[in-house]
């Protein structure tokens, strides 16, 4: 799974910004993953994350709240939370590792902190993934600082547009930056989309301009 890759930022923004993914295997333990991926997700809301979601029925938003998303978990979904510190990574790892789903989890983030996180829960990394960065008409895409933003997103389901919306209600006063990064996140169906860090970067941009 490859759309939790793409995010861009520098190392100190970055290093608020991980997400975990789990997912049966298909034609292996996808019978009866539902409720495996479900205890993963009560597991990710004892620990305080930005966001969860599954990529199959949607985020809470789009769900109607908490309750809906995780009675509505089936086999075969694919499951997300969002977290935006590595201490708490660690403790969920641990937890995880406790439990023994028997699912597959990947963990996304800057991949030394994803490493030393890994290292602390007893854990050794079994796979790396890299984006290799944009290619083809990058001249066709967002500046970099709006790309940092929309790009928390990997199905670019939060456009360029909204995110200029968002920037300038925020500078107007009519909206907080947390209530701006609220409202870019309900497009991105999976859940991934980091409204902490989201409304830092508003803050910073409605500053700018």
């Amino acid at each position: 799974m490859t759309h939790t890759l793409h995010r861009i930022g520098s190392w100190d923004d970055l290093a608020g910004d991980y997400v975990f993914l789990m997912m049966p295997s298909k034609g292996i333990n996808v019978q009866g993953s539902g409720e495996k991926l479900r205890t993963f997700l009560q597991i990710a809301l004892q620990h305080n994350p930005v966001s969860i979601g599954d990529a199959r029925k949607g985020n809470a938003y789009h769900q109607g709240g908490i309750d809906n998303l995780l009675a509505n978990v089936e086999d075969q979904a694919v499951v997300h939370a969002v977290f935006d510190n590595k201490e708490t990574v660690v403790e969920v790892l641990k937890e995880l590792v406790k439990a023994d789903l028997g699912m597959s989890v990947v963990v996304s983030g800057i991949a030394a902190e994803v490493h030393e996180a890994c290292h602390a829960a007893g854990l050794t990394r079994h796979t790396v993934e890299h984006s290799l960065g944009r290619w083809g008409r990058t001249d066709k895409l967002p500046p970099r600082e709006i790309l940092e933003i929309t790009n928390m997103c990997g199905h670019s389901m939060v456009p360029a547009q909204l995110v200029h919306k968002m920037i300038e209600d925020v500078k107007a006063g009519r909206r907080t930056a947390a209530a701006a990064a609220a409202e870019l996140a309900k497009p991105c169906m999976c859940g991934i989309f980091n409204t902490e860090r989201a409304a830092r970067l508003l803050t910073a941009l409605a500053a700018r301009f």
